[in-house]
């Protein structure tokens, strides 16, 4: 590994919260520390990535994202991190296939918010993620009811770990599933963008 890369020892449990962060905003810190409390993790760790395949338009440079999510997300138990840049993969499932040979016993927990889980089955080898990593999922405002019905929440029904048990999704095996509800911080970075308070 090089210097620039995040550090883990085998046996820790490591949120993993992805995303093209264009720009990060309080929202992601308030899921990132809820995520911390509610799903017994050890340390989180931002994948800022090179480029979301979903979105048509390009994000800003990834130098500054990097920059403006650490400011962001000041935390001792946080990384933010270019590692999917590092590591030359473009889809997640290809990144926890990456991270797994690379951090070998380490315990990788996919975090999203209750957006993403809607939309999970449009997600290139999404099975593959799901069969993986543990998944925490939290709510965002608007997204419960459209992210409980989505095609991966009812195909993997059975695999859904309670709100309490949440703290112990890190050591539960693949294919699992936690959806909590957090108080709300309704930032966006789509709002933030075209209020033009990011360039980028």
């Amino acid at each position: 590994m090089t210097s620039g890369e995040p550090t883990a020892r085998p046996g820790q449990v490591i949120g993993l919260l992805g995303g093209s962060f264009d720009p990060a905003h309080d929202g992601h810190a308030h899921i990132t520390r809820e995520a911390l409390k509610r799903f017994g993790l050890d340390r989180v760790w931002w994948l800022v990535s090179p480029g979301n395949p979903l979105k048509t338009r390009g994000p800003a440079p990834l130098d500054d994202r990097l920059t403006r999510a650490r400011q962001v997300m000041d935390h001792p138990r946080v990384k933010v991190t270019d590692i999917e840049s590092r590591l030359g993969t473009r889809y997640t499932a290809e990144t926890l296939q990456a991270l797994a040979k690379r951090y070998p016993g380490v315990r990788f927990v996919w975090l999203m918010g209750a957006d993403n889980l809607a939309q999970l089955h449009l997600w290139q080898d999404w099975r593959s993620i799901v069969e993986q990593v543990p998944m925490g999922v939290i709510a965002r405002p608007g997204d419960r009811i459209s992210a409980r019905m989505s095609r991966a929440a009812r195909i993997y029904r059975f695999a859904r770990l309670s709100g309490r048990a949440a703290r112990l999704l890190g050591r539960a095996q693949a294919p699992v599933w936690s959806f909590v509800n957090v108080p709300m911080v309704p930032h966006s970075s789509t709002a933030i963008r075209a209020r033009g308070d990011w360039t980028g």
